[in-house]
């Protein structure tokens, strides 16, 4: 009972912190009689939310495939990557800083490469998508998979234990909390790459919709697209809490 009252106290603390910027903004707007196209009120905002001419609902969809797909991508690969280097040994000392030289490239800088090599539109935004959040999963997955004890992975092969066995029943367990955190940072990354795919050369989405107001300086859809944008990141980032309380509070608490 005790924990549902902090629960419930923390989540009203988040609502309040929430509608307290809402309140700011509005207040600022108003009593600062900031131009529209500069910065529009919350109320101004959200009006532009019920005009088909934004699509807001195809556009929304689009951007959240992008997100959602380069997700998916960095998560497979990153973690299946880091595996591979935990087992051959040759593959991480050569692989590995390849991967960091190539994540030093700002990626805006490849957006109108992979353009170019994966065609115009959604496909090349996932990509994008997928090339920001990959390295940070990889990293923290390689970092967990190596901070498992040697002595307990010696003792397991002694009792004939397959590279499999000790993977989902030591290396996984152990390397949990660090894949989750590099999956934390990963869903934030894959937003700002979805967007600057948007931005680089799409017909389609949130970011896509930005430079197209712009030019009116419709600032109340630029603030709306930021706002959903938003969202669906944070859909993003509660569904890893979610599954993170599923796989490593319940594994804690087995333990």
């Amino acid at each position: 009972m005790e924990n549902i009252s902090e629960k419930l106290r923390d989540y009203g603390l988040v609502l309040v912190a929430h509608l307290s910027v809402i309140v700011f903004w509005h207040f600022f707007v108003v009593l600062g009689d900031i131009k529209p196209y500069i910065m529009p009120s919350p109320i101004a905002t959200l009006q532009t939310l019920f005009s088909p001419d934004y699509k807001w609902g195809e556009n929304t969809l689009v951007t959240a495939t992008e997100i959602f797909g380069g997700y998916a991508l960095g998560v497979l690969a990153g973690v299946s990557m880091a595996l591979v280097f935990s087992w051959v040994r040759i593959l991480n000392a050569v692989f590995f800083p390849l991967f960091v030289s190539l994540n030093m490239i700002p990626k805006v800088a490849l957006g109108p490469l992979f353009i170019v090599w994966f065609s115009y539109g959604l496909g090349s935004n996932i990509i994008i998508s997928f090339s920001i959040c990959f390295f940070p999963i990889l990293l923290n997955t390689s970092r967990g998979l190596r901070e498992i004890e040697p002595d307990l992975i010696d003792l397991v092969r002694s009792l004939q234990a397959s590279r499999w066995q000790i993977f989902t029943k030591i290396q996984l367990p152990g390397a949990l909390p660090y894949i989750f955190s590099g999956m934390k940072v990963g869903s934030i990354l894959a937003v700002a790459g979805a967007v600057v795919g948007e931005f680089i050369a799409s017909d389609k989405g949130l970011g896509y919709l930005m430079i197209q107001v712009q030019s009116t300086l419709d600032t109340a859809a630029m603030f709306m697209a930021v706002i959903l944008l938003s969202l669906v990141g944070v859909a993003l980032y509660l569904l890893v809490i979610a599954l993170e309380r599923i796989f490593v509070v319940q594994d804690a608490r087995v333990q």
